[in-house]
Order: structure tokens, then sequence, then C-alpha cells
């Protein structure tokens, strides 16, 4: 009769595996005991080293450039005006030597006229020219014209412009007509001389501009 026996657990393949994981782990607790695994390590992987190193030296920056100096400008005096005709000073030195010369006439500049006191053409508040808002004519208006004439004018003694031409056009022909208009026949305070109003020409500017835009 055949009996059953069941094999040992260190028998085999398998019990053969066991036992080398047991010696394994039996060395590994040695090695930790003693400090073999740490030499080991240190060993494998060595220490990491700190070197200190050394801040690069600034390098010197070259010396400013000197300060430019400014041209020193000579100083020039101003030239000193030597009247001829005054007599010469006391202390001057006189010369010995004399020379013979032929009377000349001395004949005197006649003196120059005195200015004549005199004033221009100026507005007369009591009578103001028609031109303005009020007078912009109203074609011109719709259209949008602005712009600037120069009129020329003559006045007479009593203060009423006689006669006017368009100097320089506005561009519009609307607006050239409105300032021939603003100023004929219109009365100013006539320019003077020597205290009496005279017949005189100017030129009068005169700016048509729509404010209500």
């Amino acid at each position: 009769m055949y009996t059953y026996e069941q094999p040992s657990m260190f028998s085999g393949k398998r019990g053969a595996a066991l036992i080398a994981v047991i010696i394994l782990h039996v060395f590994l607790a040695w090695a930790l005991y003693t400090g073999l695994a740490g030499n080991l390590i240190q060993k494998i992987i060595p220490p990491v080293e700190i070197a200190q190193i050394d801040k690069p030296k600034e390098v010197d920056k070259p010396p400013p450039p000197p300060p430019k100096l400014e041209d020193i400008k000579p100083f020039v005096p101003p030239p000193e005006f030597v009247d001829i005709a005054a007599p010469p000073p006391e202390n001057a030195p006189t010369q010995s030597t004399q020379v013979a010369t032929a009377p000349v006439a001395v004949q005197a500049a006649p003196a120059p006229p005195a200015p004549k006191a005199s004033t221009n053409i100026r507005m007369d508040p009591r009578h103001p020219l028609k031109i303005g808002e009020d007078y912009y004519p109203d074609a011109s208006k719709r259209a949008n014209e602005e712009g600037k004439c120069i009129v020329q004018v003559t006045v007479s003694a009593t203060g009423k412009i006689i006669a006017e031409s368009i100097q320089t056009s506005s561009g519009f022909p609307r607006l050239d007509e409105a300032c021939l208009k603003g100023v004929h026949g219109q009365q100013v305070i006539p320019a003077t001389e020597d205290g009496k109003p005279v017949e005189k020409t100017v030129s009068i500017p005169i700016v048509w501009k729509l404010t209500g835009k």
C-alpha cells in the first residue's frame, strides 16, 4: 500500500529560491548594521561638492571725457567816434612842422526839415462801416463762403470815402462786392499833417467768417 507524503518547503527549485531570498535579506540586514551599504552608496553616488565661484571683477570704466571748453571770443571794444570839428585838448602836444594851406570856404549844410506831425486814417465810432454778420450776403451764408479781402480806399480831407477798389480778392465775387458796398461813401476820421486834415489813400482788410457753424 502506498502512502502520500507532502513535499518539504525547502525541497526542489522552489526551496532553493526561498533559501536564496532569505540569505539575501540576512546579507542586507548585516550590511546596514555594519555601514557597508552607506560606503557602497557613497562609491556609487559620490557626494556633491560645493565650490565657491569668485565674483567676476568689475571692468574699470574709462574716465569720462573732459568737459568741452566753450570758445572764448575776444572782447572787441566798440569804435569811438571822434568829432572832427571839436577843438584839440589843452594838454595835447603841438606839432613843430607847419604846412601852409589855402583857405577853404566851408558852407554850412542846410538843416533838415523838422518832421511833420501827422496822423493816419481812423475809424469813426459814430459812423461804423457796413461790414460784419449783419451785412453777410445770404447766398454766401448758404454756400458757406468765407474769406478775407483787402480794399484800397481814398479818404478826402472831410473824412468821406470817395473811391474804393479791391486790392486783394477774398476768392468769392459776392464777398468782394460786399466789401466795396461796406465802405462806399462811409465817413471816417481823416488823416492829418501839421494838424490839418488831408486826403489820403490806405488799405483796409475785411474778414468774412461765419460764426454760427
